[in-house]
């Protein structure tokens, strides 16, 4: 019966829940920076009512002020007052008309324009969805850059500003909150952790007119309770009970606790009797999650000094093409096997924000392709939003589509239209490969040219901290760079994939990321364009052999 109380009075705990509408603002800093202007918009709209307010009280005040000097010297004789006629006129007429108009200045509602224009921006404003995937991607962003939760509470992360000003901070009700969407996901992990920073930052002396310790215990008695941990759960329910004594679910828990820490000693003899731990991700789907966070940290880049001699820099006209035999373009090895290359100072600065300002009206929800429909569908492993431009839609396009071309020696009349991405709090895309595999025949059907014969990436901003992109198989990482782009086949000549390439986009810690992709495909290319950089990865394979260090 105390199990089933437990669970009884667990699901009457506060949990969140989300609206219907999903605009998925979290996904793009981009469009977020709209929100800003609009909630800029409304506390302009907010001090005109205050003022209105402040304005409309003087006058009442001012009113108040004039009758109770007039009141104190009638009162003292009012018959002499009342004598005066022009007194008694003047009582008339304040009974009947003055009061009635200070009682129409007070029923004014000086709130209405405020209250309309909040109407009108609410409808663009985020939703419930919203607020759970920007929690979510702050908790993504402590397991990937391994943060604890005092540093995001105290807006020290990497890549930030070192002026304690100008950091965010996160109060008692923000981490409780953050704990509440974990709980709500059955993220008992991460409950517990934000749970005891929101009493960390209680216990410090910090108040909050929404929650208290009682509250927050209840939550942490029975996140670790779920993870295994009945000594903690039992710490916790007692020092609930400490502080309300009264609390029916927090004595029916100590009274179940207790039966069952005996009960597991019983059983346990001689052992410490710890509990289980729960893993941070239960169920990964991701089997190289360690190595594609530790690759977004930096770490386990698997390139040997040796191997590392062999890349080089260099002037690069693609064979003496006539666009850049004069001005060739600056090339760097990157990588050796398989080779990734980087371009630098491809694109300048106008084109970029030209290429933004066309993909920000139409940014919507990145898609991936879902191999057992064959269709485009969302997906919580890449969060970003995307806008597709063609060459036809402005001059800006079909030059950075000539000069991939011209670069790559590939025919990219074939090649979809240039992806534009803009990631979100957190935004990433997880490990995946570009190019259809074996089990997926008809993934490129619809498009009629073939399988993705390679991938042409280019970073249209920096990132103060994170958003590297990373080949999990090789334990390679890219780091972005304003106006560089890195190029990569993902096929071999014989058509085959190269599994090699499986790569991911590491969420972002600090900053706004932009990226445009092109993708080429197979048909149209013909041999000899095909081995340009193909022939240089053959010379690089024998180098990317070698395990020296």
């Amino acid at each position: 019966r105390m199990a089933a109380s437990w669970l009884f009075f667990c699901v009457l705990l506060p949990c969140v829940t989300s609206s219907s509408a999903h605009s998925d603002f979290f996904t793009s800093i981009g469009q977020m920076t709209d929100l800003l202007f609009t909630e800029k918009d409304l506390v302009t709209s907010l001090k005109d009512y205050i003022r209105a307010e402040e304005t409309k009280l003087e006058q009442i005040r001012r009113w108040a002020d004039k009758l109770d000097v007039l009141a104190a010297a009638a009162t003292q004789d009012p018959e002499s007052f009342l004598g005066h006629p022009v007194n008694a006129f003047k009582l008339m007429k304040r009974l009947n008309t003055e009061w009635g108009e200070l009682e129409n200045l007070v029923l004014t509602d000086m709130s209405d324009g405020f209250i309309s224009n909040l109407t009108i921006q609410r409808q663009h404003f985020p939703n419930d969805d919203d607020q759970t995937g920007a929690a979510k991607a702050l908790m993504r962003l402590q397991d990937t850059y391994q943060l604890d939760t005092d540093t995001i509470s105290t807006g020290q992360l990497p890549g930030s500003s070192s002026m304690a000003s100008l950091r965010p901070t996160m109060t008692v009700d923000d981490c409780f909150d953050l704990g509440k969407v974990a709980y709500s996901e059955a993220d008992y992990y991460h409950t517990e952790l934000w749970m005891v920073q929101a009493l960390k930052q209680l216990d410090q002396g910090e108040t909050s007119n929404t929650v208290d310790a009682v509250t927050i215990l209840d939550y942490l008695s029975y996140s670790v309770y779920q993870q295994g941990e009945l000594e903690r759960a039992l710490d916790f329910t007692r020092r609930l009970l400490e502080l309300d004594g009264t609390h029916q679910r927090a004595n029916g828990n100590l009274k179940y606790f207790e039966y069952q820490l005996a009960k597991q000693k019983k059983v346990e003899v001689g052992e410490k009797g710890e509990g289980r731990q729960m893993p941070r991700h239960p169920d990964d789907y991701l089997p190289e999650r360690r190595k594609y966070e530790q690759l977004c940290r930096g770490e386990g880049v698997k390139m040997t000094p040796r191997r590392q001699s062999r890349l080089f820099c260099r002037y690069y006209d693609n064979n003496r093409h006539p666009r850049y035999m004069i001005g060739p373009v600056k090339q760097e090895d990157e990588w050796d096997s398989p080779r990734i290359v980087r371009y630098h100072d491809i694109v300048s600065d106008k084109e970029m924000e030209k290429v933004k300002e066309l993909a920000k009206p139409r940014l919507r929800r990145a898609t991936v392709h879902d191999p057992q429909t064959g269709k485009l569908t969302t997906a919580h492993y890449r969060v970003s939003k995307s806008a597709w431009l063609g060459a036809y839609e402005h001059p800006v396009i079909d030059k950075i589509n000539q000069r991939i071309e011209d670069i790559t020696g590939l025919d990219v009349s074939t090649a979809e239209d240039l992806q534009v991405a803009n990631y979100g709090v957190g935004g990433q895309y997880e490990p995946h490969f570009d190019f259809g595999r074996k089990d997926e025949p008809d993934a490129f059907e619809e498009l009629g040219t073939g399988n993705r014969i390679a991938t042409w990436l280019l970073y249209m901003s920096d990132v103060q901290s994170g958003g590297a992109t990373v080949f999990t198989d090789v334990r390679a990482a890219v780091w972005p760079k304003k106006g560089t782009a890195v190029f990569w086949y993902n096929l071999f000549p014989s058509g085959d994939g190269d599994y090699r390439t499986r790569h991911a986009a590491c969420p972002v810690l600090v900053g706004n990321k932009w990226v445009s992709n092109k993708w080429i495909h197979e048909r149209g290319q013909e041999f000899r364009r095909r081995c340009s950089l193909q022939e240089t990865t053959e010379s690089f394979s024998s180098a990317a052999t070698d395990t020296s260090v």
